[in-house]
């Protein structure tokens, strides 16, 4: 559905720019878009492959299970259909603890593992369950620490203090999360 909402707005685009006769500025747009998403991507490589060595440390080493035991109450409230020792919950605390280090595309691929692992205890393969949507609530709200890509934005773009939005950036994170999970919670209920 998605791409048809892009291909209508891109095709809207190109036809009002050539009614005013302004193609030119589309194809300027295009070719100058093009090569900053190119350049902002490989900008991004240092910083999650950093952070992915880190997390991939962190497993090896024990940290994320430490971790896993001492968020059990909060992830056995969150997830209560997943079973304690399952794979899937191993998964949703690595995307937690990424996330929560700002390093959301990191974060991606250990979500969709903790998705496919959750699906394995799905009945219904074409539904979601309440689990999978409260996962997806938390990934997509998700608390930062440290915004480690919005630091490094804000550092490119000649910030005299990129660090500065820290406690803004968990206040606002904690409460989309509260929100969302409380919504989730109600939601859930009310099926």
């Amino acid at each position: 559905m998605i791409n048809y909402i892009w291909f209508f707005l891109i095709l809207i685009s190109i036809v009002v720019s050539a009614l005013n006769g302004k193609l030119d500025v589309i194809n300027q747009s295009i070719m100058t878009d093009a090569q900053e998403g190119v350049t902002f991507g490989i900008s991004l490589i240092g910083i999650m492959a950093m952070w992915m060595g880190l997390i991939k440390i962190a497993e090896k080493s024990g940290l994320l299970r430490t971790i896993g035991k001492i968020i059990t109450p909060i992830t056995s409230f969150l997830f209560p259909n997943i079973p304690k020792n399952h794979p899937a919950m191993s998964s949703i605390v690595m995307n937690m603890v990424t996330n929560m280090f700002g390093a959301g595309n990191s974060a991606t691929a250990i979500g969709i593992k903790a998705m496919e692992e959750m699906n394995t205890l799905n009945r219904d393969k074409r539904k979601a369950t309440n689990d999978m949507c409260m996962f997806l609530v938390i990934n997509m709200s998700s608390i930062q620490l440290i915004p480690i890509t919005v630091l490094k934005l804000r550092a490119d773009a000649g910030s005299a203090n990129p660090t500065e939005i820290i406690g803004t950036t968990l206040i606002a994170t904690l409460v989309s999360t509260v929100i969302g999970v409380l919504t989730a919670k109600i939601l859930q209920r009310g099926r």
